[in-house]
């Protein structure tokens, strides 16, 4: 009980000093909490529409969820709509409707404008079903009764300010389908994002199908008093366990569709937590260096305690139940403060156009009991060293002046092990650079990188020492007597410095580092496409992978001032070689002006030949794993079309991004071998202007494609720019979110310069009893949390590009070789630590110089 009443008097005797310490908690607490209740959220409001839209039975062709969501060709899977009825006739069975559907389509209106989603969420065109009033219900107008005549839902109609009577084309690789609203159908669950049109049954048939006799599924509804287990069973029976189709209950069809969006979750998920971590990671350091400078502070009384009968354990324990509280005040705040973070979060998402309703918000109760625990568990962990620190404390203690540093000296011991670590990551870091495959330099890097982390953590006393004094030479002295003071005052605690240095590092080596790596691959990708694409212009989707529509493609081809437009387009296919092995590789077809789009190098054969009738290349990885040669022949089984005997007429070499492993035929032979109605449509194209008429081909292409928004046509410099700006906004995403522990790392300079104040009481009032003046005596903080910010910055940014160029040198294994350095980047991240050790030093300097001088020289040390 006397260890429980000490500690809660210290602990509200030092809630100031605790304050910023319970706040580094509290952020990392709520932002595991509400990457856990965003992403149940989501799962949620996915699980909700998936199980209710679905029927009580589905069936579905067996290759269906095989391939991918938007088929190469354009058109879904199908089956007869003959079965419909066949499946009617089932015992159990209710109602059987054949369902049209597509998601290879774009909507766009009257201006041409893109009706689909910019959240990568789908366009789906559709046939209206009763099934479909399981999730929705037409709240305006009525479903379409014709070719003419198109229902939209009514998210889409308000986001784009849709009404009834406005016209919509709906793109297929059929064609287009020009058509009225009729209707407008609102969502019963929450819609995330999709854009939903609906055209009357005949139509969708032959649209989105290209046949009048076909559906992509069958929605059965059961009897009543009949279960989806057993109409399954009925519907199979009526079929003869027909091996050529997918049956699944309304559960199961719900679970697959949740499989699929799950895995997306899942990466989210963990990304997130992981950022978490190293907000956690940060905040250990702050509240080391809470506990650790409030037991130094507590010398004398915590000697007293000892000399009056308190065992060490006693001493102990009542600086962890300290901590246990701090964690548990923490975690309480950072819980509550999760939940609005994710609600904070679905208006984000629902403001760019992915819609998540409050009403689904989901709160496990697995989700405040982990914050809670990994709250106090991390703080309690934290406070160990100062802990037993404090235990070790002596009776004699009481004697000295309280406040004596007790760690001023960061130990040979501790330097020696520190040495030994850093050297052991430098050279895991040095191997990663010198490995021959990808695969064994990814397991060094994760070691150099963990390695050297923990080296410079352990040796920042001795880095502190070293570097403090050096960058004092250039920044401190400067400013006289105020910058030398506050330069020994950053050096009076080699320990502590260096801890709150090192939070600040984590977060900026690991800026760094990424910096690095996406700054090479810019420089990388733009060294290749300078090197090996010859083309003017690429045409091609704008993001979720459409092939580009038949009509979309004469259009492009018949665009003056070009010398040639190339075909592009990829075909699933087995390959058997000499040796007997078959592989799923697919092979791409293409005109045979490709190779003036994109110079490939052979290192056998001839290219040019490849694209004789019957003849292929192969790239020379495949080549010389299975033994294959210029002259032999390959069987190639394409998918939905004939077996073709194709000859090996060159072998291309592998050292390239673009089309790296790609095997070539003439699009000719591909078509030889494929129905026309299987044949792949193109999922790019590429131009090449005649001499001197680039921009008018260039304005040209753009000008055909503003029917077409969801193609893009660009340039070199176009493509470029977008790779820049893709992989900009990707590290500014990350960067965001390693801002939590940089904001973490900042309160922990906020933290040590507070408490470093009160533990200088008495000197500060010293000094400005001699002539110091407030205003020197802030100056004198300001420089030294500016030392501190900078000290952190140097090892963070040195340690980062150390990490980046190892990961390059990985990179360049696979065709990314070019390493590049950000300097603008990485100069501009230093500059603004110093800003952000000035911003850090406002509150410790202003209330330093708010000190009356008698009281501060009275403290008892």
């Amino acid at each position: 009980m006397t260890v429980w009443k000490t500690s809660l008097r210290n602990f509200f005797a030092h809630k100031g000093r605790m304050a910023l310490s319970a706040v580094a908690v509290l952020l990392s607490v709520a932002f595991v909490c509400g990457t856990l209740v965003f992403t149940d959220t989501m799962n949620t409001t996915f699980d909700k529409l998936f199980t209710i839209s679905s029927p009580d039975v589905t069936v579905s062709p067996k290759s269906a969820g095989e391939s991918d969501e938007q088929p190469i060709d354009g058109k879904p899977a199908s089956l007869p709509a003959s079965l419909v009825q066949q499946v009617g006739k089932a015992e159990g069975v209710e109602r059987a409707e054949g369902s049209a559907f597509s998601m290879a389509v774009t909507v766009v209106d009257s201006e041409n404008k893109n009706m689909g989603s910019e959240t990568g969420a789908p366009t789906i065109a559709s046939n209206w079903t009763q099934n479909d009033l399981r999730s929705m219900e037409i709240t305006s107008g009525h479903a379409p009764r014709g070719p003419t005549e198109v229902m939209v839902d009514a998210d889409t109609a308000k986001k784009h300010k849709l009404k009834i009577g406005d016209e919509l084309r709906t793109i297929a690789v059929t064609g287009d389908i020009r058509a009225k609203i009729s209707g407008i159908a609102s969502f019963t669950v929450t819609n995330p994002g999709a854009a939903i049109v609906y055209l009357d049954t005949a139509t969708a048939q032959k649209h989105l199908l290209g046949a009048p006799d076909v559906f992509t599924q069958i929605l059965v509804t059961a009897e009543s008093g009949v279960s989806d287990v057993q109409l399954k069973k009925n519907v199979a029976a009526v079929l003869d366990g027909s091996a050529a189709y997918k049956l699944q209950t309304q559960q199961e069809a719900a679970d697959a569709n949740k499989d699929d969006m799950g895995a997306f979750l899942d990466v989210m998920k963990y990304a997130m937590l992981g950022f978490a971590g190293i907000a956690f990671l940060v905040g250990i350091f702050l509240i080391v260096n809470t506990f650790s400078m409030l037991v130094a502070q507590r010398t004398r009384e915590i000697g007293l305690m000892r000399a009056i009968g308190s065992s060490r354990k006693q001493v102990n324990r009542s600086v962890l139940l300290e901590a246990v509280l701090l964690g548990i005040v923490g975690s309480v705040l950072g819980v509550a403060a999760g939940i609005g973070l994710a609600v904070g979060l679905m208006k984000l998402m629902s403001a760019v156009g992915m819609e998540l309703s409050t009403r689904d918000l989901t709160i496990a109760w697995t989700t405040p009991v982990t914050g809670l625990v990994l709250g106090v568990v991390v703080t309690v962990l934290a406070a160990y060293i100062p802990a037993r620190r404090a235990g070790k404390v002596s009776p004699m203690a009481a004697l000295r002046d309280a406040g004596t540093p007790a760690d001023g000296s960061s130990g040979w011991v501790r330097a020696g092990i520190g040495l030994f670590l850093t050297a052991a990551g430098g050279a895991a870091l040095w191997a990663t650079a010198q490995a021959e495959k990808a695969t064994e330099g990814s397991g060094l890097l994760a070691i150099g990188v963990v390695l050297t982390l923990i080296g410079f953590i352990v040796i920042g006393p001795l880095l502190a020492g070293v570097v403090v004094r050096a960058l004092s030479v250039v920044v401190l002295r400067l400013f006289g007597p105020v910058g030398r003071l506050a330069e020994r005052n950053a050096l009076r605690n080699p320990r502590r410095t260096g801890a709150t240095g090192a939070a600040l590092m984590i977060g900026l080596a690991l800026v760094a580092c990424l910096s690095v790596v996406g700054s090479s691959m810019v420089a990388s990708a733009t060294e290749e496409l300078d090197k090996s694409v010859g083309a003017d212009f690429i045409v091609q989707d704008s993001g979720a992978g459409r092939p580009i529509v038949p009509q979309a493609a004469k259009a492009l081809h018949a665009v003056p001032g070009l010398e040639h437009m190339t075909d592009y387009t990829y075909l699933k296919a087995k390959i058997t070689a000499p040796d007997g092995r078959t592989v799923d590789e697919g092979i791409t077809a293409t005109d045979p002006t490709y190779q003036k789009d994109v110079r490939r190098t052979a290192v056998s054969g001839d290219l040019a030949r490849a694209y004789g009738k019957n003849a292929m290349s192969v790239g020379e990885d495949y080549a010389e794993k299975h033994g294959v040669k210029v002259g032999d022949t390959l069987t190639v089984a394409f998918a939905a079309g004939e077996t073709a005997k194709l000859k090996v007429a060159a072998i291309t070499s592998d050292d390239t991004n673009i089309d790296r492993g790609a095997m070539y035929t003439d699009i000719t032979t591909a078509t030889s071998y494929m129905p026309a109605d299987k044949m792949p449509q193109n999922v790019a194209m590429f131009g090449k202007a005649e001499e001197g008429k680039e921009k008018e081909a260039y304005a040209a292409l753009k000008s055909v494609l503003a029917e077409y928004p969801v193609y893009k046509v660009q340039n070199q410099a176009d493509f470029k720019e977008d790779l820049k700006n893709q992989i900009g906004q990707l590290l500014n995403i990350v960067y965001g979110l390693l801002a939590l522990a940089i904001i973490v790392a900042v309160l922990g300079v906020v933290n040590t310069l507070a408490l470093s104040v009160v533990e200088r009481t008495r000197e500060i009032g010293l000094m400005r009893a001699i002539g110091l003046s407030r205003r020197q005596l802030r100056r004198m903080i300001r420089l030294e949390s500016v030392v501190i910010a900078l000290f952190g910055a140097l090892l963070g940014l040195g340690l980062g590009m150390g990490w980046g160029t190892a990961a390059q040198k990985l990179l360049a294994l696979e065709g990314l070789e070019v390493l590049e350095i950000p300097w603008p980047t990485i100069l501009t991240v230093f500059a603004c630590s110093a800003l952000v050790g000035l911003f850090a030093a406002l509150v410790p300097a202003f209330r330093a110089g708010r000190m009356n001088v008698l009281n501060a020289i009275a403290t008892d040390g």
